[in-house]
């Protein structure tokens, strides 16, 4: 029998458990499709002739094509966007309330999870607004390269994963389309920043072993591997998403090959030998991938000893600069490899907050000033 999710809010009650673990559906539909039928046997008779576009963007697993039925416990159902014209938003939103049935599929239409009250979850809103609310910036407008820098790549995630269920006029896929992927130098320039991130920690796994820092050099390895697997992502020219979905998305990424294996090895490693070796094997083939793209000028990919001291890197200075020296923007060519916000930053309260990653504007332009 289907019926609502247990954790789920429902007209103000929570369904209950079983035992002390949250009851979890069998009959999981993921959200991309569940809406999509929602939204067609649904909202579009609802909002009727009013031109319109419709999608399910924004946050949440089920945007990215992550949910499982354990994600039914929280915030999950019949949801989402509405996009009209703004003099057509009041009159389409009264139209949807008072027209929603009280579930679909056996799912409740209205609920609420945690401190979130019990509510409908069809946003109707104009595309401008949602942009604003979603970026901090409305892209159509066009985007400057710190805009690009200040806006959190799980955010436009937001906005190039999920599905478009309506988009008679193709705005939706034009913005889209916009905001695939970084511009060329910005996408130089955070390649570079994720090259320097390397170089600046490589030779401190073998410090750290070599006077008995076992933990610490553990330490470093993890770090140095999540470098790894960001640069991973640029090179793909993928976004990456918030930590929960940030190991999922790598291993779908085109082109690791057997990088995971080798990333696995590199922080399960017991001695630092074989953490060096596995360390070692990830940088080369990162460094061949780069070169593979023939966006800088080609850079020795083999690895080296640091320095006079017996600790193998790569050396991945050299393919920081080498992305500074291939990019033509003038502000960009002024900016220290400092990174975008998702480089240098990884607060979930600076992340999650487009009004809180936008005061960084401020902080690039005095660094290219």
């Amino acid at each position: 029998m289907r019926g609502p999710a247990a954790g789920t809010k429902l007209a103000g009650l929570v369904t209950g458990r079983c035992g002390t673990i949250p009851c979890v559906k069998t009959d999981f539909v993921p959200a991309l499709e569940l809406n999509a039928a929602f939204y067609r046997e649904v909202i579009a008779h609802l909002v009727g002739p009013v031109p319109h576009a419709a999608a399910l963007l924004g946050w949440g697993s089920d945007v990215l094509g992550y949910d499982t039925p354990r994600s039914t416990d929280h915030g999950w159902g019949p949801r989402l966007q509405v996009f009209v014209a703004d003099t057509e938003v009041a009159s389409v939103r009264q139209s949807i309330e008072a027209g929603l049935p009280e579930t679909f599929r056996g799912w409740p239409v209205r609920y609420g999870w945690d401190q979130a009250d019990v509510t409908s979850h069809v946003e109707v809103t104009t595309l401008g607004d949602w942009l604003q609310a979603q970026l901090g910036v409305d892209p159509r407008a066009g985007l400057s390269s710190i805009d690009w820098l200040t806006i959190p790549q799980q955010r436009l995630l937001g906005v190039v994963r999920g599905a478009v269920y309506a988009d008679p006029d193709g705005e939706l896929a034009t913005v889209r389309s916009l905001l695939a992927w970084y511009p060329h130098d910005v996408w130089l320039w955070m390649l570079g920043s994720q090259w320097k991130r390397l170089a600046q920690e490589e030779p401190f796994v073998g410090r750290t072993a070599e006077v008995g820092d076992d933990l610490g050099s553990h330490l470093l390895a993890g770090r140095l591997v999540r470098d790894v697997m960001c640069a991973a992502f640029l090179l793909s020219r993928r976004y990456w998403p918030y930590t929960k979905w940030f190991g999922t998305a790598f291993s779908e990424l085109p082109g690791v090959g057997e990088l995971p294996a080798v990333l696995r090895r590199a922080v399960t490693a017991d001695d630092y030998p074989t953490r060096e070796s596995a360390l070692v094997e990830a940088y080369e083939f990162i460094a061949h991938w780069h070169n593979s793209l023939q966006i800088t000028v080609e850079v020795e990919p083999r690895a080296r000893f640091f320095h006079e001291r017996p600790f193998r890197v790569l050396g991945a200075d050299r393919f920081a600069e080498a992305c500074r020296a291939a990019i033509s923007d003038p502000v960009l060519q002024q900016l220290p490899l400092v990174g975008s916000v998702d480089q240098f930053a990884d607060s979930t309260d600076v992340l999650s907050q487009v009004t809180r990653t936008r005061y960084l504007r401020e902080f690039y332009e005095k660094l290219a000033g």
